[in-house]
Formats: structure tokens, C-alpha cells, sequence
């Protein structure tokens, strides 16, 4: 893969056989985010989970401290008073059938979280093949299913993050933006970690985080030490 000279300047800086401690690797992953754009810092954690077997799945959610730096739009799925209470807590969609058909007919996607009452998640079910495989069904590990919606949506507004394994048992998640100061990433990351070391399934053997790279969108990666944040 051909890469640009800015991303050749800034994997200069990285030493790619070293696992840098936390605080060194967010200042690195910061300078080397060199684009025009305000990019954004993601974490990449390989575990030692086999996500095949329902004992070693790992699915959560955290409010990073600062947030990540992006306006999240919010659709709620409610009836009755909770569609009030849905507005009013700052969500941008909310309704019930009739988004249901908006997004089955109209292939609409203008949202990026997705929060239902528990008695909306028959209408909701629907959707399964739609918003599954864009990580957007609502799940209650994820907090996402609820009769709190204010709660709910405001924790997503205040920075709310789901984390969950993909196929290749690796956790994607960000943790802000490259104009976050070192002390903003460092309290989302030490937030972020302490998350996903609470979440470490019982039935699991072996090493539990196998590695950590901290990456900016055009930048190259900066492996932390696991051993560091376990």
C-alpha cells in the first residue's frame, strides 16, 4: 500500500518494535495526526477472547469523561409519554412504525445511535438485518433498551461509547480527537481500559489483552504495553 509523504514524516517518530507506556504513546499518536482535519484517536485491542463461545463475548458501554469530540444524532424508538421525555432529553429522531418504514424504504441512515423502550423492541426487531450488521440494534448490555430515555440519551450526548469484540476478537473504539489535550485522551483511555479490564469474562483463559494500538484516522499506530493497563 502506497502511503503519503506526511504519513511517511510522521511514522518517523514511531519506533514500531517498542510498546510505549500510556502517556507516551497518546503524545506520539498525537503529533503523527498530521492531516488537515481535526482526526480521530481510536483504541484497537486485541484480547485473548474466542467470541464464538457466548462465555467469552465482551459487550459494554462507557461515558468517556470528555466525550469523542463528535455530535452523535440519536434516534429513539418510544410511544406515549417516553416521546416527550425522548425530545426533551435531546434526541434528534423519534417516533415508532412509521421510522421503522423510513428506514426500510428509504434506506435512511441519518443517525448513529439507536435507543428503544422495551416495548418498542418488537416493532424495532424488524430492522434486525438492517441495523445489526451496522452495530446500530438497540441491546440492553449496551444500555440501549430502556424505559430511562433521558438517561440514556444523555449519556450518549455526554460521550457514551459502546465497546463490543468484532469476529477477530479486537475491541474498535474512540477515545476523541487529535485536538484533545494528552490529559483529555489519558482520562478517556483510563476510563476506556478500566471498562474493558471490569469486563474481562470468567470463563477466559489465557492473556486477556493480547495488544493495544493506539491509532489516529490517517495516521500509523502506537502499541501500547498491555501489561501497563491491566
Amino acid at each position: 500500500m502506497k502511503r503519503g509523504k506526511k504519513y511517511i514524516e510522521a511514522a518517523k517518530l514511531i519506533d514500531r518494535a517498542t510498546l510505549y507506556d500510556p502517556a507516551d504513546a497518546i503524545a506520539l499518536v498525537k503529533k503523527s495526526a498530521v492531516a488537515k482535519f481535526d482526526e480521530t484517536i481510536e483504541a484497537h485491542i486485541r484480547t485473548g477472547c474466542d467470541g464464538r463461545h457466548a462465555d467469552q463475548q465482551i459487550r459494554g458501554a462507557v461515558v468517556l469523561p470528555h466525550g469523542t469530540g463528535k455530535q452523535v444524532r440519536v434516534l429513539v424508538f418510544a410511544k406515549g409519554d417516553k416521546i416527550a421525555e425522548a425530545e426533551a432529553a435531546g434526541a434528534e429522531f423519534v417516533g415508532g412504525e412509521e421510522l421503522v418504514h423510513k428506514i426500510q424504504s428509504e434506506n435512511w441512515f441519518d443517525f448513529d445511535v439507536v435507543v428503544a423502550t422495551p416495548d418498542m423492541m418488537g416493532v424495532v426487531g424488524r430492522l434486525g438485518r438492517v441495523l445489526g450488521p451496522k452495530g446500530l440494534m438497540p441491546n440492553p448490555k449496551a444500555g440501549t433498551v430502556t424505559m430511562d430515555v433521558t438517561k440514556a440519551v444523555k449519556d450518549i450526548k455526554a460521550g457514551k461509547i459502546e465497546y463490543r469484540l468484532d469476529k477477530t476478537n479486537i475491541i474498535h473504539v474512540p477515545l476523541g480527537k487529535a485536538s484533545f489535550t494528552e490529559e483529555q485522551l489519558s482520562d478517556n483511555f483510563q476510563t476506556l481500559m478500566g471498562a474493558i479490564n471490569k469486563a474481562k469474562p470468567a470463563a477466559l483463559k489465557g492473556q486477556y489483552l493480547r495488544s493495544i494500538t493506539l491509532t489516529s484516522t490517517m495516521g500509523p499506530g502506537v502499541k501500547i504495553n498491555p501489561i501497563k493497563v491491566m
